[in-house]
């Protein structure tokens, strides 16, 4: 199936060239992302937000834009995180080099009512990734062969 995947680092990239990661820049940033999530949706195309959103509003604006939407919360420790850090990001925050990353400095908000939570310490991806399919298929966003 072809599906875009909306990555906020390299959206980022193009949105906000030099991101400062501003409470302002990320409303706008996650506002723009959400639009052009919406438009891709509207034209028969499914998306993968594939974002931190560290914010409920973000998240919640993304669903009212779109009638089949499925927010899906990985809870990942924090501890769990750092040893993933596979772009530097919490490394970079506990060296004092990034000074706004969600879970550190920056609040995170988990969501109050996720359509799906995949536990990032306990289920293997490809067990989380199955359990996404599946809810796909549930709702009636994804038919299987």
């Amino acid at each position: 199936m072809d599906v875009a995947v909306l990555e906020s680092d390299a959206l980022r990239r193009v949105l906000t060239p030099r991101p400062a990661y501003s409470e302002e820049e990320r409303d706008t940033f996650y506002l723009a992302m959400a639009f052009i999530g919406k438009l891709l949706v509207e034209h028969g195309v499914p998306v993968i937000f594939d974002a931190t959103a560290n914010r409920r509003i973000y998240r919640d604006s993304a669903r009212r834009q779109m009638a089949r939407f499925l927010e899906v919360y990985v809870d990942c420790p924090l501890a769990l995180c750092l040893e993933r850090d596979s772009k530097g990001i919490y490394r970079k925050a506990q060296a004092g080099v990034a000074s706004t990353v969600p879970g550190l400095q920056a609040a995170y908000e988990p969501p109050e009512k996720p359509d799906l939570v995949v536990h990032g310490g306990r289920e293997l991806p490809e067990e989380a990734a199955q359990r996404v399919l599946l809810k796909l298929v549930e709702r009636g966003y994804l038919v299987m062969p």
